[in-house]
């Protein structure tokens, strides 16, 4: 038997084991029970096919069982996000983290077979919803991703524009008041990105440094930001992690990046270490997070898939991820808010009447 899950709840528990180092059948009813109302019953028999499914596996007997994930990575150890920083707030900030070269070996694999299955199954071509729906309608589309996109990415910067001011502005061409200069310029900038990654898609098939440039120039056009690679060293607001210091070692670091993106055939893959490796590097002065969330989507978009809003993320959920990154060197609570955004894209945008 290997059936595929399409249980909510059952991958629910999934991404629960899988953050976990071992865990009771008692403490994931007491996290499921208010959620889902599940029974015990309900719970084992959820237990039991993903077991079978060799997705998770279980040790001890009785009371003592304990159930852990089968898909291991050196980039993917389990981690609670809540757990982290509630509990070990003071340690955090008395430890300095380092870049660690060591991840480039294993920037590879970062999705189970289980995973690719999911993704493959709810996501669509661009080429092919553009083909179902009239020209009016997919520029409507468009219009409304490009909106979602930059309100929200602008939101993660501290960008104090809402969605309904970034709707006028960049389709009324209304600046909001009360507004600096550089929010709504920052705004504009994602705008111009999105419009210039749809147009050139095949310019991110394979990435260059140059290209990445490109890209950032772009981000932070009129923000008095210097381009290209940093030559200061850069802190970060809320971690004690000390990226790189040096031009030559960010470059080399950036280099391996790229090599790793081109490598892979996996289109997610390679969206996911865009966009988590260029702000881990912090290759730029400033703008790296965006960098790496527009760069994510050119990807995306190059491999015919549609891109990403985080619209329905909160930007602190997203800020712990990469936090938990730059500490611990986990990608797995990124890599777990990736697929529910690729999922949440596919669902809420250009929507078809062949809709999977």
């Amino acid at each position: 038997m290997n059936e595929t899950i399409n249980s909510p709840r059952q991958k629910y528990l999934l991404n629960l084991i899988s953050q976990h180092a071992g865990i009771k059948q008692i403490d994931l009813l007491q996290i499921l029970s208010p959620i889902y109302g599940i029974s015990r019953a309900t719970l084992l028999r959820d237990l039991n096919l993903l077991v079978t499914q060799n997705l998770i596996k279980k040790s001890g007997s009785a009371q003592t069982i304990l159930y852990y994930p089968i898909f291991t990575h050196p980039l993917l150890h389990p981690f609670s996000v809540d757990r982290y920083f509630a509990d070990s707030a003071d340690q955090r900030l008395n430890v300095h983290h380092h870049f660690n070269f060591t991840i480039f070996p294993n920037l590879h694999t970062i999705f189970s077979p289980q995973e690719l299955h999911n993704l493959q199954k709810n996501t669509r071509g661009l080429t092919s919803i553009e083909t179902q729906l009239s020209p009016y309608t997919f520029k409507r589309e468009l219009e409304r991703f490009c909106v979602e996109l930059s309100w929200k990415s602008s939101e993660i910067e501290g960008n104090t524009y809402t969605l309904f001011e970034t709707e006028t502005l960049l389709t009324e061409h209304r600046a909001a008041t009360g507004k600096t200069e550089a929010e709504t310029q920052m705004i504009l900038n994602h705008k111009n990105v999105f419009d210039t990654m749809l147009q050139n898609r095949n310019d991110f098939t394979t990435l260059s440094i140059s290209s990445i440039n490109q890209l950032h120039n772009l981000l932070v056009t009129n923000l008095n930001v210097p381009t290209g690679i940093r030559l200061e060293s850069v802190g970060i607001t809320g971690t004690t992690y000390l990226p790189l210091d040096n031009e030559h070692q960010i470059r080399e670091a950036l280099e391996q990046t790229i090599k790793a993106i081109n490598q892979t055939q996996n289109p997610w893959e390679k969206a996911l270490i865009a966009i988590t490796l260029i702000p881990y590097i912090q290759v730029f002065s400033d703008g790296n997070k965006r960098t790496g969330r527009m760069l994510g989507n050119a990807i995306l978009l190059a491999h015919n898939l549609l891109p990403i809003s985080y619209r329905s993320l909160d930007k602190e959920v997203i800020k712990k991820a990469l936090i938990i990154f730059y500490e611990q060197n986990t990608l797995l609570p990124f890599k777990q808010l990736f697929i529910d955004q690729i999922i949440f894209a596919n669902s809420t945008y250009f929507r078809t009447n062949t809709m999977i």
